[in-house]
């Protein structure tokens, strides 16, 4: 190897180990960000516990659910056999939070199960998605619940029945609960409080 070519590769490493340590320089600013951000949510004192229940009778088999909180997916399973319908309280998720405004987002699809004179609930499936927000308050534990159920009667259509309902708890940390505060009932869309739901319903392949 002549001079001319040790030169040119020895600038090239120089500039690889800069390019180097320049990446290493921006990984712990991002690390030394992302501990102020955990650090400063947690010395703040906020925590969330979101929850779901599934009060549904045994004509709707919950097939899929899918939780997202300000835009990370915290849980999200599909299951066609019948273990996930039989799980009736599902945590969703728990730890500190940011004081201030977020939001949860939610889909839900239920599989029609009937048998005898109601075997043909087995072509339906019900899709309903719903978004609810809450205020994560200093020094307060807030848990969030959401809870899928039957509204109307038997006179209501199969595609208005499945709904969700929001429900607010707030204590202290460490503490009893000081006070609960369930959200809006189920409605149409942009309902007040911040809490919206929809639904459908398909039957074989196509929409109804």
């Amino acid at each position: 190897m002549n001079g001319a070519t040790y030169a040119v590769r020895l600038r090239d490493l120089e500039q690889r180990v800069d390019e180097l340590n320049y990446q290493i320089r921006r990984s712990h600013t991002r690390l030394a960000l992302l501990s102020d951000t955990i650090i400063g949510g947690g010395a703040a004192g906020s925590r969330s516990e979101v929850e779901y229940k599934n009060e549904m009778s045994s004509a709707f088999q919950l097939t899929r659910a899918l939780f997202v909180i300000d835009g990370q997916v915290q849980y999200n399973r599909q299951d066609d056999s019948g273990a996930l319908a039989d799980q009736k309280d599902i945590p969703i998720y728990s730890g500190s939070v940011p004081p201030g405004d977020h939001t949860i987002q939610v889909a839900l699809t239920f599989q029609g199960n009937g048998y005898g004179v109601f075997s043909y609930l087995r072509g339906y499936k019900f899709e309903v998605k719903s978004s609810h927000a809450f205020t994560a308050v200093e020094g307060k534990t807030i848990t969030v619940t959401a809870t899928s159920f039957e509204k109307g009667g038997v006179t209501t259509p199969l595609e208005q029945r499945p709904a969700i309902e929001w429900k607010e708890t707030l204590q202290p940390l460490g503490g009893g609960a000081v006070s609960a505060a369930p959200a809006p009932a189920p409605g149409a869309q942009n309902a007040p409080g911040g809490a919206s739901v929809s639904g459908s319903i398909s039957v074989g392949g196509g929409k109804k």
